[in-house]
């Protein structure tokens, strides 16, 4: 289902935790945990569970941890996790001092495992995972036992014991839980608990080569850091009879699982393992590529963490997973940007203009708002000359009807400025307009009171000699359908990749003001939209602008239509 309407919805999330309060379940705490695992970048999607986690801990006077699932050494480096814990602080929330690992926990874990092997709960499976599969059964039949689940306890912690000193290859044992072979629940089908891997672990090295299933990791982590609400999304609901039951035999604290709707968005992928597809492919430029739908590359776009907390609190907490319009996250945030963003001109197509009758080598100051929403924001001076640059689409020789820009014969604004009239053009070898020929009329200057006439259309320039040469990057959707996954058979997301999603433009021209600019400063280029100068490659030398968005609002229009039709 599609959102279009994001009246925000009953929090039931707030709703239960409220009622443990008036219960004394809890003893009235809170306490929350985001648990990402440090295999890849955060995206939008986790911004909203982030939120949610560390929401709800503030808004209770709780508390939210951060803990990282690394379980999986092979997957798992230690560049995800500062770039986890940088965003994270980005989007406005802390942790200290309870920032956690899974792999803090692996001896309690292995104990926990010994607690169950010796009350016949658990026992070391000597099949490969292919036939572990194939006895587990389906979701209309139920599953076979394996030929070892009924080992002794005594042979089985001999064994795990061997498993752990690193007797056996990898792959050849397991350890798995001994529940239920006939549950409808796949979860509860003697799930696995440990597996061999002999790899090295980015913070406990080689001193394990048995390393512990998320499954189980992570009802034992929550119990063992006193965490009373464990947020989880969706796709969890159906481990949570596995996490109770574990919790269950080892008679250890219990929190509650509480899962909501994870978050899609039109045109854009959330799995890890596609964001890594089109990194390793070279369909992006890596993690933080402005394109991907990362916390990073949203960063280096230029969005806000308040734009973001903004649209994660309007789409609200739901239990049954839609799709969110991407307009509601970029009407966000224009939202912010149009109250924070300096306006300036920036020229992003030049085409030289000529006014015949201004004086040459004379440069006039004029005055030029900063930004209208922000009083407080003052005004700047732009330098004004006889040659200026503006956009290539502000003249057409030969005009369409209703066309109120220059061409010949006809008068326009100069933003801040004069009226000027096109007298002629000049062309090059091959028929192409190079400059355009003007005269201004010195009583029509902006802001004087003087103004003897109107026109119908205004345009942006800069002074040719005072321009700012620089590059701009004008990014689109990634993808070319609001749903990647809309393929046919045998083809993958990769086919709906928009091969037209970056153009650079190497040839702008911008207004001296943003000779200054430091790497992350964001602007309204007046008529083009949001940018921000690059983080990565924008310097003084070589300034490199990111179109962050642009300045049509759809979202705006929708709920516009909304209210109009109520």
């Amino acid at each position: 289902m599609n959102n279009t309407d994001f009246t925000k919805p009953s929090h039931f999330i707030r709703d239960i935790i409220e009622e443990h309060n008036r219960s004394g379940r809890f003893g009235g705490k809170v306490i929350t945990r985001f648990p990402p695992e440090p295999n890849g970048y955060l995206h939008i999607g986790h911004a909203k569970a982030i939120c949610i986690d560390f929401g709800m801990a503030q808004e209770f006077g709780g508390r939210c941890h951060l803990r990282f699932d690394d379980t999986n050494p092979t997957k798992e480096e230690q560049e995800y996790v500062d770039a986890i814990m940088n965003d994270i602080r980005w989007l406005g929330f802390e942790w200290d001092p309870h920032l956690y690992f899974a792999s803090d926990y692996f001896e309690r874990l292995y104990d926990f495992a010994v607690q169950l092997i010796k009350a016949g709960k658990a026992y070391v499976d000597d099949l490969s995972a292919d036939e572990t599969r194939e006895l587990r059964g389906t979701l209309t039949e139920g599953g076979k036992a394996s030929p070892y689940r009924n080992r002794s306890a005594a042979e089985n912690l001999d064994l795990f014991a061997r498993m752990r000193a690193g007797e056996f290859p990898d792959g050849s044992r397991t350890l798995r839980a001994k529940i239920d072979m006939a549950s409808p629940n796949l979860n509860l089908r003697d799930p696995v608990m440990y597996r061999i891997r002999k790899a090295e672990h980015h913070r406990t090295g080689n001193k394990w080569c048995i390393y512990p299933m998320y499954d189980w990791a992570h009802g034992q982590s929550d119990s063992i850091e006193g965490i009373t609400h464990s947020l989880c999304s969706l796709e969890y609901e159906d481990h949570r009879p596995l996490y109770d039951w574990y919790l269950d035999q080892l008679g250890i604290h219990h929190p509650q699982q509480i899962e909501f709707a994870r978050l899609n968005l039109t045109y854009t992928v959330m799995s890890k393992r596609r964001l890594l597809t089109l990194v390793e492919k070279g369909y992006v430029s890596g993690w933080d590529d402005p394109r991907m739908p990362t916390l990073a590359g949203l960063r280096r776009r230029g969005y806000t963490p308040e734009a973001i907390r903004d649209f994660c609190d309007r789409i609200g907490v739901a239990k049954s997973n839609s799709t969110v319009d991407i307009a509601l996250l970029e009407h966000c945030l224009r939202e912010d940007l149009n109250k924070r963003a300096p306006r300036v001109m920036a020229v992003l197509r030049p085409l030289k203009l000529v006014i015949e009758n201004y004086p040459e080598g004379q440069v006039e100051e004029l005055e030029a708002v900063n930004n209208p929403e922000d009083p407080q924001a003052g005004t700047r001076q732009v330098p004004f000359t006889r040659e200026l640059y503006i956009e290539q689409e502000d003249f057409r020789e030969d005009p369409p009807k209703k066309y109120f820009r220059l061409f010949p014969g006809n008068e326009v604004r100069l933003r801040y400025a004069y009226i000027i009239k096109c007298t002629g053009v000049v062309k090059n070898q091959n028929g192409e307009i190079v400059e355009v020929r003007c005269t201004y009329d010195p009583a029509t200057k902006s802001g004087t009171g003087q103004e003897s006439k109107k026109v119908k259309g205004t345009i942006h320039w800069v002074s040719a000699a005072h321009a700012v040469p620089a590059e701009v990057r004008l990014y689109d959707y990634l993808f070319t359908k609001p749903n990647p996954d809309d393929v046919a058979e045998g083809e993958d997301f990769s086919v709906n990749i928009n091969p037209n999603s970056l153009e650079t433009l190497r040839a702008c021209r911008l207004e001296p003001s943003l000779a200054s600019a430091t790497a992350g400063s964001r602007y309204q280029f007046e008529r083009h939209g949001y940018f921000i100068a690059d983080t990565k490659d924008s310097s003084t030398e070589h300034p490199v602008f990111n179109r962050t968005v642009t300045l049509r609002d759809t979202w705006a229009k929708i709920e516009k239509t909304g209210r109009s039709e109520k």
